[in-house]
């Protein structure tokens, strides 16, 4: 069997909630998902990308809605130069303004400098209350993403 991945992270890439806050907010997620192997917070010094490891499943273009592998890597490697400080990029289909950010990634995969993981946490997911909940703690809104 392999292994589940479950990350919580600001909706907003830059964000970093208070050192403070995410101690309680860890707590409150160690206590959601007591069957977990794991919960640990990580705070980077760039922006990451975080994405869905096997779950991988493309990445489409949110100008067009067309296949956005052909320029997605290079415009990532781009990006990845300056730390992915800009996201934004010219879309090489329709040559269209847009955001890596908001590209239409097959599973959920996002850019943060904050994040939870939580391994094998023995759910599929968090409830909206409890992401909700999470968020009010941290300050911010969370998304999932998991691998």
């Amino acid at each position: 069997m392999s292994d589940f991945l479950l990350r919580l992270l600001p909706i907003e890439p830059t964000f970093v909630p208070e050192r403070s806050c995410i101690a309680l907010a860890e707590l409150q997620l160690r206590a959601m998902l007591p069957q977990a192997d794991w919960v640990t917070s990580d705070v980077s010094e760039t922006i990451e990308f975080v994405d869905a490891g096997a779950n991988w499943d493309g990445v489409l273009c949110p100008a067009c809605g067309s296949d956005a592998a052909p320029w997605w890597a290079d415009a990532m490697s781009e990006a990845a130069e300056t730390q992915f400080r800009s996201l934004a990029v010219r879309a090489r289909c329709c040559n269209k303004p847009v955001s890596l950010a908001k590209m239409r990634y097959g599973w959920p995969s996002a850019f943060s400098r904050f994040k939870f993981e939580a391994l094998n946490p023995g759910v599929q997911g968090l409830s909206e209350p409890q992401l909700e909940q999470l968020g009010s703690m941290l300050g911010c809104p969370l998304l999932e993403v998991k691998a």
